[in-house]
């Protein structure tokens, strides 16, 4: 059970997917490690498995049409996203999958309160696919990160990182299994440390207090 004094964070989840982290984050809620809510699910697929998960727990769930762009939140949609965030009364905006890029509307509505989790040692290995281009460099560590989200891609203020090894028999689907074991542990953690008030952000660092 939570010992630290916390505040109680009141989530909104951007998903496009499984919605695996989310779940990770929810066990975390359940077991009383991570003084936090899920308020409101938003995923821009109508059948994502996310939205599954969100019933299956009781939390709001909502199909978020962006059209008509393919690749980013922005426009009416940013703002009907938006809009619908502040109504759930989130103050703390989870990206867990979302194949979009969020754009400025989104980062000035939540100020430092948007978190990503990305399957790479970031800097090193931004974009998609991650474990796939740490596999074609040949690089022998691969792993996760916890970020808060800035108008780069993947290149926010880094709040956890975790680490696997590169495997020599690897592939890209075996070593994107186990960065995804990191990737959930990562994530509940990092909200643990917003919760409980111990992070501050200096220019592009983060301090943990």
């Amino acid at each position: 059970m939570q010992t630290t004094s916390s505040t109680r964070l009141k989530l909104g989840v951007l998903g496009s997917g499984s919605g695996s982290n989310m779940q990770s984050i929810l066990d975390a809620i359940a077991a009383g490690t991570l003084n936090a809510e899920v308020r409101l699910v938003l995923a821009d697929v109508p059948d994502a498995r996310i939205l599954e998960r969100a019933r299956n727990h009781g939390v709001p769930g909502a199909w978020l049409d962006c059209a008509p762009f393919k690749t980013k939140l922005d426009g009416a949609a940013e703002q009907r996203c938006i809009q619908m965030l502040r109504d759930a009364d989130v103050d703390t905006v989870v990206l867990a999958g979302f194949m979009r890029i969020v754009k400025p509307g989104l980062l000035a509505a939540f100020p430092n309160r948007v978190l990503n989790i990305h399957p790479a040692l970031l800097p090193a290995f931004p974009g998609l696919q991650a474990w796939s281009q740490a596999l074609a460099y040949g690089a022998k560590v691969a792993g996760c990160t916890v970020h808060f989200v800035d108008a780069g891609t993947d290149t926010g203020p880094i709040i956890i990182q975790r680490s696997v090894p590169v495997l020599e028999d690897d592939t890209p689907e075996s070593l994107h299994a186990r960065i995804q074991v990191e990737e959930h542990r990562a994530y509940p953690e990092a909200l643990r440390l917003l919760s409980e008030n111990r992070l501050t952000v200096t220019g592009r660092r983060v301090v943990i207090s």
